[in-house]
């Protein structure tokens, strides 16, 4: 019989104030763990209080115009345009580039992270540093799912952390062999952290213990890793996208 897995802890980090531009999240978080990290814990930040530490905040006023310099291409939006879901500069499809207006400032709106990955990075060498404990992080985001009602926590950025388990080669429970198996750990353990820290709970930080397995090297891959490359997304357009395209391209064909 194979060994029973470890138990799975999942603790949010309580005590940590109002994030504003310029507060040292190292710091923040360092004092709020309390000595309490061990090797193998991961940290879960949700980028609300990384990007506004990094001041990514712009005038609410200016949000269309900021969804607008956050992403690279429309994948789909409603008859009505107040739904578009957009590739974001990140490569994150999502609502409206992830631009949020949830709690900020009265009349500001939060951009996500410059660079997820590098805020990440950053985190992680700075208390690894402080509590010689060697953690991972994990940058969360609230993200929807396609065909699937409500959303989720995913990861948007990681260091130190396996973002995706390979098992390819394994077997499973019966013997057979595993071929396509592939689970994003960093997903799922953004959605666990989520389950304690809540959304108006006021603790953006949570703690997993119980996957120090998972826990590596700062130069593994980050969250970006995660993108599935446009060459291999059969999804990539929106229904009303890709009929006008298909229709364009009649209508071009028919004309030549």
């Amino acid at each position: 019989m194979p060994d029973a897995p470890a138990p799975l802890t999942v603790w949010p980090l309580t005590g940590i104030g109002e994030i504003g531009p310029g507060t040292d999240l190292v710091e923040e978080i360092v004092a709020a763990s309390a000595g309490t990290l061990r090797d193998g814990d991961i940290l879960v930040v949700t980028s609300k209080i990384v990007s506004k530490a990094e001041g990514r905040y712009r005038p609410a006023a200016d949000r269309d115009a900021a969804i607008a310099e956050e992403s690279v291409r429309v994948v789909a939006e409603n008859e009505a345009g107040t739904v578009r879901i957009v590739e974001s500069r990140l490569g994150i499809v999502a609502a409206a580039a992830g631009v949020d207006a949830s709690n900020t400032p009265e009349g500001l709106i939060l951009l996500l992270p410059e660079d997820p990955d590098a805020s990440a990075r950053a985190l992680a060498v700075g208390i690894r540093e402080r509590t010689a404990a060697r953690i991972g992080v994990i940058v969360s985001d609230t993200l929807g799912r396609a065909w699937r009602e409500g959303q989720t926590d995913c990861a948007i950025g990681a260091a130190g952390v396996v973002v995706i388990e390979d098992l390819r080669g394994a077997t499973d429970a019966s013997g057979r062999p595993l071929a396509v198996t592939l689970p994003c750990v960093a997903d799922e353990l953004a959605g666990a952290a989520d389950l304690v820290k809540r959304k108006s709970s006021g603790m953006p930080v949570a703690v997993v213990r119980g996957r120090g397995d998972l826990v590596g090297d700062l130069d593994l891959p980050g969250a970006r890793s995660i993108v599935r490359p446009a060459e291999r997304d059969l999804f990539g357009e929106g229904t009303r996208e890709a009929y006008a395209r298909g229709f364009s391209d009649g209508a071009t064909t028919s004309g030549g």
